[in-house]
């Protein structure tokens, strides 16, 4: 559905005087097949929004290559843009307008004709929940029902690949839990291709079949969720202990938890291993499928005599792959 292959986009900048030439992205490759919910993230400056743009005929490439629904976005831009639907972070409906109006006029600017637009339209607003919505005014309208009111006009002309550019942005916890739904639908309902982009890595990980992340204007990983999340190095095992006396033997033991693990370290009995984190009464350390040793530690540590006040073992997020992938937390850099 997308294949993209050396995607590029350099600007041109001015320093005092002189102009600089400013890479925005550094030649890319993604490929979307149909059918895939991929989730496309990254931090603020990191060319998702320039590749965005450049994938739905907004910006011109500086180079490479790309077909989009089928389409070259060099020589067929007007068929790609009839074959995807776009949905902005900003939204496009215009407060006054009604509901209806809004989609039959989007759909007729698709080339589909008033009939087809209002049909189409009718059915959407069933998909979508906003029965009783056609009349309404969109300024009188909820935030999530303006942005399902966005969606539609999105899918007005039934494209099979639809790009959402943070959808959820701005919505309360309920609607946005709401609108996952009717995103999920999209593809098992519609049949569609969807490319999202989002800041908020829980949405990334209930929707999306794959994850793409971009920093620097490069792709830097490319995997399912879970493949990804494996990949920081594995579960987070914490213990605490109930004397500080005892810090030392809980983090051999796990040290020697991680070389069961197969991290190719042999057993350390003597001192903490330097790569277990000892915080007051707190010993912590990534352990690969540390759920199926857990019961081995346990028993160590028991026979050790090592008594503890509580264990506790965390499978990674999205946000810890995000962070060991640009060194920094995706919430972090929105927040700041």
């Amino acid at each position: 559905m997308i294949h993209a292959q050396g995607l590029a986009r350099t600007f041109q900048t001015k320093r005092g005087r002189e102009k600089a030439e400013v890479t925005a992205v550094a030649g890319v490759d993604i490929d979307v097949d149909e059918g895939e919910i991929v989730g496309f993230l990254g931090p603020n400056g990191a060319g998702k929004t320039t590749t965005l743009r450049m994938l739905t005929t907004l910006l011109t490439p500086t180079s490479g290559t790309a077909t989009v629904a089928g389409h070259d976005l060099y020589r067929e831009p007007v068929k790609v843009r009839q074959s995807i639907g776009y949905v902005s972070q900003s939204g496009s409906v215009s407060s006054e307008a009604r509901a209806g109006d809004e989609i039959v006029d989007h759909g007729m600017l698709y080339g589909i004709s008033r009939q087809q637009a209002l049909s189409r339209g009718h059915e959407l607003f069933d998909q979508l929940d906003l029965g009783g919505m056609w009349q309404r005014q969109a300024r009188t309208l909820s935030g999530g029902q303006r942005r399902r009111l966005d969606i539609a006009m999105g899918l007005v002309h039934d494209p099979k690949l639809v790009f959402l550019d943070e959808p959820t942005t701005g919505l309360d916890p309920q609607a946005r839990a709401n609108l996952w739904v009717h995103i999920a639908d999209l593809r098992a309902k519609l049949g569609s291709t969807v490319f999202l982009t989002t800041h908020y890595l829980d949405e990334a990980d209930a929707l999306c079949d794959r994850i793409m992340v971009i920093d620097h204007g490069s792709i830097v990983a490319s995997d399912t969720p879970e493949a990804l999340k494996q990949a920081v190095a594995g579960d987070l095992v914490e213990l605490v202990v109930t004397d500080a006396g005892q810090v030392a033997g809980a983090g051999a033991r796990l040290g020697e938890l991680a070389a069961a693990a197969g991290e190719g370290r042999g057993p350390v009995r003597a001192a903490v291993p330097p790569d277990v984190e000892v915080d007051g009464l707190r010993v912590s350390m990534r352990v690969p499928q540390a759920a199926t040793l857990l019961p081995r530690l346990l028993r160590s540590l028991d026979a050790d005599g090592v008594l503890l006040a509580s264990v506790d073992v965390r499978r990674p997020t999205l946000d810890d792959v995000f962070l060991n992938l640009t060194g920094r937390s995706l919430r972090d850099d929105n927040a700041a």
